[in-house]
């Protein structure tokens, strides 16, 4: 039987459990794939520890994308064929070796990619892309502050930034995140530790301040970022992963800006033209060459807690994957 994660209990990695589980049959247009590597994701964690907006039912495996290969078909998908190399998008249940899907979760997987490379691309370059072209609207010229830039959203928005042309500041908490960040585009590094960001990004803009700020951290660095934007500008909130930031609305009033939520997923379910024109967007770079993802740490299966341990501690420079 397969082998899958499995959340029983909300609470920390530790708490899930690796398990055989029996193959899914086939309903009317399915596809079965098996996967061969799965990405890590903040969700997945909060997921799991019952803190995330969608809470599945228990008990349910956690993982929102992964890559591998079409083995098997329903006689009415189309599509697809078996042998097809996929990265399979959920909403949960990808820490498993093996995925029953419809044909529209399938996207091909880039020939420039190996399958932990698929299997981290979606939702990292995903998010960056809505953040930064559907709501940040980043125009070339532009400054661009990505905080967390060693993470795997972060990287994704460093590179994506460079791509549409603007400025890119860096801001990581190590130098070996900030040598990946330089590596993937990025114009100016900051380090958390060396200097307070929001003199750093006054000091490289001549006191002008970002255009746009890409905030997957929140807490502190949102309310510091509101301290060193310029007029109009936009502060994209992508997540909370240093906590919950408070906005000082009178310096929000005063600079003229937006804050701006920003949810990918969210995002095309009500609005399906817009994941149309992320994928397409998105593959046609890959293909390119031009985004790749950087994967630091590539763990097998049952090795599920480690890997989602690397993300809360920060260790991970850009994505973590789980081998099958």
């Amino acid at each position: 039987m397969p082998k899958a994660v499995v959340c029983r209990e909300l609470g920390p990695p530790e708490a899930l459990r690796l398990e055989n589980c029996p193959s899914s049959p086939l309903a009317q247009g399915q596809v079965r794939v098996a996967i061969r590597a799965a990405g890590i994701n903040f969700p997945d964690i909060l997921m799991a520890a019952g803190q995330y907006q969608l809470k599945p039912e228990l008990p349910f495996t956690p993982g929102v994308e992964a890559a591998g290969e079409v083995v098997e078909m329903d006689a009415a998908a189309s599509g697809v064929a078996v042998g097809d190399k996929v990265i399979v998008r959920m909403r949960y249940g990808a820490y498993a070796e093996e995925a029953v899907v419809a044909p529209s979760q399938l996207t091909p997987l880039p020939a420039t990619f190996d399958y932990a490379e698929g299997a981290t691309f979606l939702a990292a370059y995903g998010t960056a892309y809505h953040a930064l072209v559907d709501r940040g609207q980043v125009k070339p010229g532009e400054v661009l502050l990505v905080h967390g830039a060693g993470g795997g959203v972060g990287l994704a928005a460093v590179e994506m930034g460079k791509l549409l042309g603007a400025t890119v500041i860096a801001a990581a908490s190590s130098a070996e995140k900030l040598d990946v960040a330089r590596a993937k585009g990025a114009d100016h590094l900051v380090l958390y530790s060396r200097e307070p960001f929001r003199d750093a990004v006054k000091r490289i803009t001549d006191g002008r301040g970002a255009d746009v700020v890409f905030d997957p951290v929140g807490g502190e660095v949102f309310e510091n970022s509101l301290r060193c934007i310029a007029w109009g500008a936009r502060i994209l909130v992508i997540g909370f992963t240093g906590g919950i930031g408070l906005a000082r609305t009178n310096l929000v009033l005063i600079k003229g800006a937006s804050v701006i939520g920003v949810r990918a997923g969210e995002a095309v379910r009500r609005n399906p033209a817009l994941g149309d024109a992320r994928l397409k967007a998105l593959l046609q770079w890959a293909e390119e060459g031009r985004i790749r993802p950087n994967v630091s740490h590539r763990l097998p299966l049952d090795d599920y807690a480690r890997a989602m341990r690397l993300l809360i501690e920060r260790k991970a420079i850009g994505r973590v994957a789980l081998m099958m």
